[in-house]
């Protein structure tokens, strides 16, 4: 670590604190107040750790199942979850059920093509939930596993393992969606309106965990977070993860940028912070209630996780036209304080902003993971390596 810092502060020493029960936490939205009042170096002088939080669809997530050996044994082939397609190319009886395949047969489907009420993120609940989910597998018969066929219902307690690993969560920044066309548009970003009848978008502003670690120096490979409601871990980039972006001057990506890959037991997690999703005319997700704690090492540490909304900025993306076809242009950026004000202006017009991400149920995961860390329940973890691109930005 550079010797230009004033503060300098490992993750050993917080553990130490948090054990004693000395250590002070803050969730960002209390740090944003306390940095813009005593600046961030005092701020790092009096706070240990940040906790960061968000609530929201996050399509790429999905559970790895293993449901136990049968007697006679099967090899499934093809398996379904309450009529839920599930990957079966992995082994025997391991699965891998995502969270947007959608129920086969779905009614909803039948009256609005493309339209589904219930998928795997659906299940993913229902598991949590301590609900009965039918299982239904099909084998193609082999000396070794000779069945070809089982149906039989099962609760997550049945199951040998149940982890849920999610290849993109958490996307540091996202687009705020418009639309341009004189038609309503159905989207993963929720129902656009036409001729910029709303604006919606997907991100928690200053709570938002990898924005308060906009070059990725705290977050790594092993970093432990609030996951589902339990503790789980990142354990590596997400897919789609990107580095080298447009960012504002103070550092902070105004694009969609780096992005997670999670891992949690599925056994532990709550139906609360895991709840399946239906968009009209895109189809099903899973809302993922996720938050990381950012140990304040240094006074840099601590000016980046102190970044308040109006501090960070997203673009605007038209999704009749750009989106579906490649974006080579934005409508401006805004901040996210101007998002939550409940409006921004576009092209001269006035026009109501709508969040995907629920900021009460990301405040309550910065608090929850604030009360763990405070309580001695959770300790931080110093990550096993950096994730990709984080070399490109050395600390300074």
């Amino acid at each position: 670590m550079s010797e230009e810092f004033k503060v300098k502060r490992t993750i050993e020493e917080i553990n130490r604190k948090i054990e004693k029960g000395e250590v002070v936490v803050l969730t960002a939205e209390e740090f944003s107040k306390l940095v813009k009042e005593v600046g961030p170096l005092q701020a790092a002088k009096e706070v240990d750790v940040v906790t960061t939080g968000t609530f929201s669809p996050m399509c790429s997530s999905g559970a790895f199942i293993n449901f136990g050996h049968t007697v006679p044994a099967i090899k499934a082939h093809r398996v379904w979850l309450n009529d839920v397609p599930a990957y079966a190319g992995l082994a025997a009886v391991d699965i891998y059920l995502g969270a947007t395949e959608p129920r086969e047969d779905d009614p909803l489907n039948k009256v609005f093509p493309g339209q589904f009420l219930y998928g795997g993120g659906h299940v993913i609940h229902d598991l949590v939930t301590g609900k009965k989910v039918l299982l239904r597998a099909v084998g193609y018969g082999t000396h070794c596993y000779p069945r070809k066929s089982l149906e039989m219902e099962i609760t997550i307690h049945d199951l040998v393992n149940a982890v849920l690993c999610n290849p993109r969560n958490a996307y540091q920044n996202y687009n705020v969606a418009i639309n341009l066309s004189d038609r309503i548009l159905y989207t993963y970003m929720g129902i656009l309106k036409p001729n910029l009848g709303n604006a919606n978008y997907a991100t928690a502003g200053c709570l938002s965990p990898l924005l308060k670690d906009p070059y990725l120096k705290t977050i790594g490979i092993g970093t432990r977070i609030f996951l589902g409601g339990a503790k789980g871990y990142v354990i590596y980039a997400g897919t789609q993860h990107k580095m080298e972006v447009k960012r504002t001057p103070k550092g902070v990506p105004i694009q969609p940028a780096a992005t997670l890959m999670v891992l949690g037991n599925l056994k532990e997690m709550k139906p609360e912070w895991l709840v399946g999703t239906s968009h009209l005319g895109y189809g099903c997700s899973l809302a993922v209630g996720l938050g990381i704690p950012i140990p304040i090492l240094n006074e840099k540490v601590a000016e980046w996780a102190g970044l308040s909304d109006e501090d960070l900025f997203a673009q605007v993306v038209d999704y009749s036209h750009d989106y579906p076809n490649g974006i080579k242009r934005n409508y401006g950026i805004v901040s996210y304080a101007e998002l939550k004000s409940g409006k921004i202006n576009i092209l001269g017009k006035e026009i109501p902003t709508v969040p995907l991400t629920s900021l009460i149920k990301s405040r309550e995961v910065a608090e929850i993971l604030k009360d763990w860390i405070k309580n001695g329940e959770m300790l931080l973890t110093e990550p096993v390596s950096a994730l990709p691109g984080a070399e490109l930005f050395p600390m300074r």
